[in-house]
């Protein structure tokens, strides 16, 4: 996700447990059931997260999610729907949490036996006929409802558009348009169905699956993902669009989704597309999934987000006039750049969003240094002087204040875009350009369509640098202060700004 304020003079911005023996399972298992008469009180998990602490579920492995959409053609209304999920149990399950709030639960199955279910705080707690054990198969099916409006309580991932939808699920809103275990910890591969009414197009992430299907008064449209996903990147575009498809490196299919009144005022920006995959690979290696695009939704959203294979965009980023072409360039790097870090490498934790937004920022920066000699010296260097400053308000990069209650969004401060970046460019300083780069193309290789944390990222560059960096880390990562900057002992940091007394924090 980019934030991108609008001014006068716009600025850049689970594992799967061990097995033991057999006996000891049963042994366990039997423990952990005795005397169970009946299921326990449904009651919130979460897999421990420490900034959405009750986000994910524990006991289960998602392989893949199915799920069907029909829009009835307005975009206040709740959209029917159906959610299947097949997933392999990893421990001893009386009841199976999923993230799940914001529609109404009409019926649910489990391995095709009638369910009881139950709600606790954001979770939709089932019961199955029967418990269920480590290794087994396990298949949910949630007859529901999405709702797409937002209220005070419950932001929805569903954004309403001019004509129609797409999603926003970025960080913690996935479990608000469909039942799921919603971390970026367990991806999953997608199937999505939405039927519309005539004359509308539904779009997903991936590739068509099947031929649209019509009746007399609907489409119903089927797209497949060919990699695992994180929920928070699943996509859905309803509305009246017209996908336009050209040619990438490799013959990549490159697919763009665009308000059909919007075509040709915004074909200059699509077009750049396959050159700015192409200035990626070169950078870090070949692009990691089946498709890209650009979606672009009429909606005012302040931010752009790099939903998987299909990046979302706010129209006016493209059409307000005083937004100057490299910072558009950039922006649109910024979101491909994220294919690789972030959705193909996706973060183990929340709290490494850094890795995301602070790679997604660098070459962002960088590309504007190549393509638009907007030096990248001198961005950083800005950086610095404000990093004391976002790190007061935000914490260190890789240890980021929690989001304020009700804001997602409010998790995406400066600290992790720039201020994430400078920690690369130190990075780079330290270890010299040569075993950077080597460092940033075995990254993406080595955990292709999987998750990493920052502990994975310090002993990969501690290899590629040939001497420990866990305390060039610490200080960088984690420190409340910016560390002197190497190779530029003249960079100073600017004293954040005092409270006045009495204001609330």
């Amino acid at each position: 996700m980019l934030l991108t304020p609008r001014t006068s003079a716009p600025r850049p911005k689970a594992l799967r447990t061990h097995r033991l023996t057999v006996a000891l399972i049963a042994a366990t298992a039997s423990a952990a059931l005795v005397a169970a008469s009946a299921p326990s009180p449904a009651a919130p998990l979460g897999i421990g997260d420490p900034l959405f602490p009750h986000l994910g579920n524990p006991g289960y492995d998602v392989e893949s999610y199915d799920i069907d959409f029909t829009y009835h053609g307005d975009n206040r209304k709740p959209l029917d729907a159906i959610t299947k999920i097949d997933a392999r149990v990893t421990a001893p399950l009386e009841q199976v949490n999923l993230d799940f709030t914001h529609g109404k639960v009409r019926s649910v199955e489990i391995n095709g036996r009638a369910a009881r279910f139950d709600s606790s705080g954001e979770d939709l707690v089932l019961t199955p006929s029967e418990p269920l054990w480590p290794g087994e198969a396990l298949r949910i099916a949630v007859r529901h409802t999405s709702d797409p409006v937002s209220t005070k309580e419950a932001q929805s991932g569903w954004l309403p558009t001019d004509d129609g939808l797409a999603m926003a699920n970025q960080a913690d809103a996935a479990h608000l348009v469909f039942p799921c275990n919603d971390h970026p910890s367990d991806k999953a591969v997608f199937t999505f169905r939405v039927t519309t009414p005539k004359g509308l197009t539904a779009v997903a992430n991936g590739l068509p699956s099947a031929e649209p299907r019509h009746t007399a008064k609907t489409t119903t449209w089927e797209y497949r993902t060919h990699h695992p996903m994180a929920t928070e990147l699943a996509q859905v575009s309803i509305g009246r669009s017209t996908v336009l498809h050209r040619e990438g490196p490799h013959g990549l299919v490159v697919r763009d989704v665009v308000p059909t009144k919007d075509r040709k005022v915004l074909e200059r920006w699509l077009k750049r597309t396959p050159g700015q995959i192409d200035w990626m690979e070169k950078k870090v290696g070949r692009y990691p999934f089946e498709a890209y695009g650009v979606l672009v939704a009429g909606a005012r959203t302040g931010f752009e987000l790099e939903t998987q294979t299909l990046s979302l965009f706010e129209r006016e980023l493209f059409v307000h006039p005083g937004i100057p072409e490299w910072y558009v360039d950039a922006i649109m790097v910024h979101e491909l750049a994220h294919q690789w870090f972030g959705d193909s490498v996706s973060p183990r934790n929340w709290s490494d969003v850094w890795l995301n937004e602070g790679h997604a920022t660098w070459y962002e920066a960088l590309f504007a240094e190549e393509k638009a000699k907007r030096p990248l010296k001198d961005r950083m260097r800005a950086a610095y002087g404000r990093s004391d400053a976002w790190r007061a308000a935000g914490g260190p990069p890789a240890k980021p204040k929690e989001p304020a209650p009700g804001q997602k969004i409010s998790l995406f401060r400066p600290v992790v875009y720039d201020g994430s970046a400078l920690v690369l460019y130190a990075l780079r300083q330290e270890i010299g350009q040569r075993a950077f780069e080597s460092l940033e193309r075995q990254w993406v290789h080595i955990h292709r369509d999987g998750n990493a944390e920052t502990a994975d990222f310090i002993r990969l560059a501690s290899y590629h640098a040939g001497r420990d960096l866990r305390g060039f880390f610490d200080a960088w990562l984690y420190g409340k202060k910016t560390p002197p900057m190497p190779g530029h002992p003249d960079w100073r940091t600017t004293a954040p700004e005092a409270k006045a007394p009495g204001k609330a924090g």
